[in-house]
């Protein structure tokens, strides 16, 4: 016998992982700039949201390699988005900052991410909005226990 919840928490997850790639089938081309993968667009959020943080922070943060991480940081170093700092306490630890460049950036991929979900937000009527609101709190939730499993 199939468990009912069991079937609705799947169509929950389907649900979630069509809509992640619609979005992610958005990813904005900044003129100028060029495509920017999205492993480069949330290492530079994260350096944004934790400024000061090393390479071993971010991988850990993101659930990373850090050879990865330290090659997507030359990138975003390159393009003038974050700057490198040595550590006051161990000279040999970097810490990376953002540029007014790199937030300037960060904030117009995610105006051109969240423009066309707020537009199609919109063509939904009151009760579906309302029903997303409510559970923004629970998505949230989520967001965070995924992080944390990807980084156990």
């Amino acid at each position: 016998m199939v468990n009912p919840a069991s079937t609705a928490h799947s169509d929950v997850s389907t649900a979630l992982r069509e809509l992640a790639w619609a979005i992610h089938r958005t990813a904005p081309e900044r003129a100028g700039v060029g495509p920017i993968p999205t492993t480069e667009i949330a290492l530079l959020k994260q350096v944004i949201d934790n400024p000061g943080s090393t390479v071993g922070d971010l991988a850990a943060a993101l659930g990373l390699q850090q050879p990865n991480v330290s090659t997507a940081i030359r990138v975003l170093v390159a393009r003038g988005f974050i700057t490198r700092e040595k550590s006051e306490e161990d000279r040999r630890v970097s810490l990376l900052f953002p540029t007014p460049l790199g937030v300037s950036e960060h904030t117009a991929i995610s105006e051109a991410w969240s423009s066309p979900v707020d537009a199609a937000l919109e063509e939904l009527s009151a009760k579906q909005r309302a029903a997303l609101d409510a559970a923004t709190e629970a998505i949230v939730a989520l967001h965070q226990s995924l992080r944390r499993a990807s980084t156990d």
